[in-house]
């Protein structure tokens, strides 16, 4: 699961970006001070679940761009920069110093996750260690390619439609995890405003009936009531 790096000394605000990045299925460490958060940054360099940053400039310890410089020494992260200031000059500086974007104070928390992200999908998408990763996923009795886009139970390969390979590829990536029916749909289909619930539901039906031994009694996504589905742990 994909980590972001909160470092802001406001605590009320670090409680609510918290709960919104929590909401879309990502998970938010916290530092309330510049070393605390270099200290997270160094203990996570090689976890490559950690793929974004949100750093505030007016920080107790440390200034917010001495905090940005240090962690471009060695780590080419995206990077969100948060102040309260609306000075051009603090922009530019940011820019300069290797901040990918930049976020003024007070926002709507709409365009902060939009901003989230959108970060987080480029940065996922150029950065090739997340392709060897995610490339090819082998589960018990069941295998997907995802650079071919090939699914193979028990190696017969399985014809599905492209949404609902992307559907078993969303699920079985996320192994575990739970996904309401609206996050499932946000994720898959890209647009939370056209859900529609019987139609997850109906996608859901349609692949058990292709991959699954016995649909009735699924083993790979199930179903958990009054919640959503998830990809069985144990696949």
């Amino acid at each position: 699961m994909n980590r972001v790096l909160i470092i802001d000394d406001d605590k009320e605000l670090c409680a609510l970006m918290k709960k919104c990045i929590e909401q879309e299925n990502l998970t938010a460490l916290v530092a309330y001070c510049g070393a605390e958060g270099l200290r997270l940054v160094d203990e996570n360099k090689d976890d490559r679940s950690l793929t974004l940053i949100i750093l505030d400039i007016m920080l107790p310890d440390i200034d917010g761009f001495q905090v940005l410089k240090k962690i471009r020494e060695g780590n080419n992260l995206p990077i969100l920069m948060l102040t309260a200031k609306n000075s051009e000059d603090d922009k530019v500086s940011g820019l300069r110093l290797g901040a990918d974007d930049y976020l003024t104070k007070p926002f709507s928390i709409n365009e902060l996750m939009a901003r989230v992200n959108s970060l987080i999908r480029r940065y996922t998408a150029l950065n090739p260690t997340f392709f060897v990763e995610t490339e090819c996923l082998a589960l018990k009795g069941m295998t997907i390619n995802k650079a071919d886009r090939i699914v193979k139970v028990n190696d017969v390969p399985v014809e599905l439609t492209s949404r609902e390979f992307d559907l078993l590829a969303f699920l079985a990536s996320n192994k575990g995890r739970i996904f309401t029916k609206k996050q499932i749909y946000t994720q898959v289909w890209e647009n939370e405003y056209a859900f529609d619930d019987s139609n997850i539901m109906s996608f859901i039906s349609k692949l058990r009936k292709k991959i699954e031994p016995d649909p009735d009694n699924p083993f790979y996504i199930l179903t958990v009531r009054g919640v959503g589905y998830r990809f069985n742990k144990e696949a």
